[in-house]
């Protein structure tokens, strides 16, 4: 073998060798990250997860808001990549505990029972105005005594927050809007900032709150976070005297 022909194959076994790493090491990250994702999610691979959809006010039996579908649709992505499958269920026939698996629980409680059953056990600091009449404070989500307050069209805030029993077990997902819009909006910040939420909590609970601005020209993309509301949520309010 003279000296041109051994170093071509030295070449080619490099090149082979440097490829076989990259191919390695590129899987093993994609396998990290997989891992991670379906760690913050409670979603390893084949298993099965609940998603709770609220029914769309002043609509029929069996409708559910457009938004709320466009939820469910930003959350089934994050489901397949995870390896896992949904059932999806309506909120008043979900009569079953937490943490066997995952649930996806969509809608504020005025129209979504079960959100109200979650922040009444797991988030006693949160209060949210279910009047029926017209006022400023109709539908504001009250944290720890502070009001946020629902300006139609213009200003709707929303809580996203990852809620587990003292036990552990799978997580709930609970996506609280004062609308359908900011319902969607919520889940996309789920979908896009899943990643940075499971470096900074990992499998801890967390409530975060976040606002959606002029839905009427923008809908669900122009959003933004407001405040971390973790301990205020999990803190029961002073009893009134």
């Amino acid at each position: 073998m003279n000296e041109d022909v051994r170093n071509v194959v030295l070449g080619v076994i490099a090149t082979g060798v440097s490829g076989g790493f990259g191919w390695f090491a590129r899987t093993y990250l994609w396998r990290r990250k997989l891992r991670r994702k379906q760690a913050f999610f409670g979603l390893p691979t084949g298993s099965d997860c609940l998603f709770v959809v609220n029914r769309q006010m002043g609509g029929s039996e069996s409708s559910v808001h457009r938004y709320d579908a466009f939820a469910l649709l930003e959350i089934s992505a994050l489901i397949k990549d995870c390896g896992a499958t949904v059932q999806i269920v309506v909120h008043d026939t979900a009569r079953q505990g937490f943490g066997d698996r995952t649930e996806f629980c969509v809608g504020g409680p005025v129209s979504n029972t079960r959100t109200a059953a979650h922040l009444t056990s797991m988030l006693p600091g949160v209060r949210v105005d279910l009047s029926t009449e017209a006022g400023p404070d109709r539908g504001a989500i009250v944290v720890g005594g502070e009001p946020y307050r629902w300006e139609k069209d213009s200003l709707e805030h929303v809580l996203l927050a990852r809620l587990a029993t003292p036990e552990g077990g799978r997580p709930v997902f609970l996506i609280s809007g004062q609308t359908a819009v900011s319902n969607q909006a919520a889940a996309r910040y789920l979908a896009r900032h899943h990643e940075t939420l499971a470096r900074k909590y990992g499998d801890r609970p967390f409530c975060l709150l976040l606002k959606v601005i002029n839905s009427a020209a923008y809908g669900p993309d122009v959003t933004e976070l407001v405040a971390d509301v973790t301990e205020a949520a999990r803190r029961p309010e002073p009893a009134a005297i």
